[in-house]
């Protein structure tokens, strides 16, 4: 039921954005609005509170449970467990944004004026923001509930078992097909925003390289391409094809990122991530709840909101792929890896990669920033030109961002396989050959009805009411809890009555 109705809905909206996809851009552009000027401030909270919520569950009592049974032990490794993480969760977007969203906010701050060393601190402290701990917390919370649930009370691997305290038997029936469904379709939708942002990157990298030219037509041959590599890594199964790309993705992401770091400013990019860290830990509080209520408030529609709504449109896929790969963890060190090693991570990215490009932008005259503002697939490939061994970072930068888009697309196929298939953890080949076909066509179509604004209106709108269920979710796994809590407790006062009149038998 959950397959076909997905099926279904999916591909009514890839016939609509193939025949009609200014009508479909228009149509979504007034969602868009609609989304935004309704439902920006829940965004807000919703994504402040997800990171309030895993913290407690991380530092209460319910740390010490494992994901899984008590005896049960990780099945990977920290840097495989870690490898695989940093892979599913951004890859693309990190490639994509890492050097034009710190020049894009310099030249246009969420406050201020543009341009000016207070718009440069600004830049790099909301990038980090971003990128930063809302995100995982995000995904924190969906893979926390269902590794729980999966692997400690065992439950099938779907978004609709995390609700059994709340709703019992009634999640198999048509409310927990729903929200399978939702969970589908969000999961659709985000997967091919990043797919999108990954084949307009490739597009710019070889545009830079060999002279391709960048059009849409360029950009359906590479996704053409792209879907025929994933779909083989995506039959190979999860210990072979996503283990060893998600390998390969942290060699080429780790030898990238030494290469910049030591080939351009050093001692900038130290300095600068060690003041904006600082910086963005001291004003978490007042960037999570700010909003524009006085003025137009366009800037945080186009990047926090999207961000927010874009990681919620990954959670269940990132989540179900999270919880996959985490059995045997602890609540607590599940939740502080999830949350802080990534973090840790994206933030030295934009750093090496963000303040590299500002560096060369206040100190040395490039014009990196207005290039941003025009085309924000170019900064990445033109600041790396400037460095020694340019060209050959150029083409190592394209090699990431493909192998980038075949892991999240393989993994996502896999996911979706799971998703439609009653949360079997070995979905039937040809299930995920077809999503991993549809979730291309939605690129496409996406990318054909309005490029980049396309891709941010589909994640923003699409996210909506898997928020709302990402809302429940934590109350549902918190009855959980407290009810494990209990039960141990009533099984602690037995076995001490048992041990008292055992001594007072003898």
């Amino acid at each position: 039921m959950v397959f076909y109705i997905s099926i279904a809905v999916i591909l009514l909206f890839v016939l609509w954005g193939a025949f009609m996809p200014e009508n479909m851009g228009s149509v979504t552009n007034t969602a868009l609005a609609f989304t935004v000027n309704k439902f920006g401030w829940f965004y807000l909270l919703a994504a402040f509170s997800f990171l309030v919520f895993a913290l407690y569950l991380a530092l209460s009592k319910y740390g010490k449970i494992k994901l899984g049974k008590d005896d049960d032990e990780p099945e990977y490794s920290l840097p495989t467990w870690f490898a695989m993480l940093f892979s599913a969760g951004m890859g693309i977007g990190l490639v994509f944004w890492g050097v034009s969203e710190p020049l894009s906010h310099y030249l246009t701050p969420p406050t201020g004026t543009g341009g000016t060393q207070e718009a440069a601190q600004l830049a790099m402290r909301y990038s980090f923001f971003h990128w930063g701990l809302q995100p995982w917390a995000i995904y924190a919370v969906i893979a926390l509930s269902l590794a729980y649930f999966q692997f400690r009370k065992g439950q099938r691997g779907l978004i609709s078992s995390t609700f059994y305290p709340l709703l019992g038997e009634r999640v198999n029936g048509p409310l927990g097909k729903t929200i399978d469904v939702l969970a589908v379709i969000a999961t659709v939708f985000g997967v091919a925003t990043s797919l999108g942002l990954g084949v307009l990157q490739i597009n710019g990298g070889l545009t830079h390289l060999t002279g391709m030219d960048n059009t849409i037509t360029t950009q359906i041959i590479i996704i053409v391409v792209v879907t025929v590599l994933y779909l083989v890594s995506a039959t190979t199964g999860l210990d072979r094809g996503i283990k060893i790309l998600s390998n390969t993705n942290l060699v080429l992401a780790a030898g990238l990122l030494i290469f910049v770091l030591f080939l351009g400013p050093t001692t900038f990019i130290f300095d600068t991530y060690t003041s904006t860290l600082g910086s963005y830990l001291q004003n978490l509080i007042q960037m999570s709840l700010r909003l524009t209520p006085f003025t137009d408030n366009s800037w945080i529609s186009s990047w926090t909101l999207f961000y927010w709504a874009w990681w919620i449109s990954w959670a269940p896929f990132v989540g179900l792929f999270i919880a996959r790969i985490s059995k045997g963890r602890t609540i607590r060190e599940f939740v502080l890896a999830v949350l802080f090693v990534p973090t840790l991570f994206s933030c030295l990215w934009f750093t090496v990669f963000g303040g590299t490009g500002l560096y060369q932008v206040r100190f040395e005259g490039s014009n990196l920033a207005q290039i941003a503002q025009e085309d924000v697939t170019m900064p990445l490939f033109l600041m790396l030109e400037t460095l020694p061994l340019g060209t050959i970072l150029a083409v190592l930068a394209t090699l990431l961002i493909i192998v980038f888009f075949v892991t999240s697309a393989d993994s996502a196929t896999f996911v979706l396989g799971m998703l439609s298939s009653k949360g079997d953890l070995h979905p039937d080949a040809k299930i995920k050959i077809i999503w991993g076909v549809l979730q291309s066509a939605i690129a496409v179509v996406l990318l054909m009805s309005g490029g980049l604004n396309g891709l941010q209106t589909a994640a923003i709108v699409t996210a909506l009411p898997f928020a709302i269920i990402l809302v429940a979710m934590c109350f549902s796994i918190v009855k959980a809890l407290q009810q494990e809590a209990k039960e141990k407790r009533k099984e602690e006062k037995a076995l001490r009555r048992r041990l008292e009149t055992l001594l007072e038998d003898d």
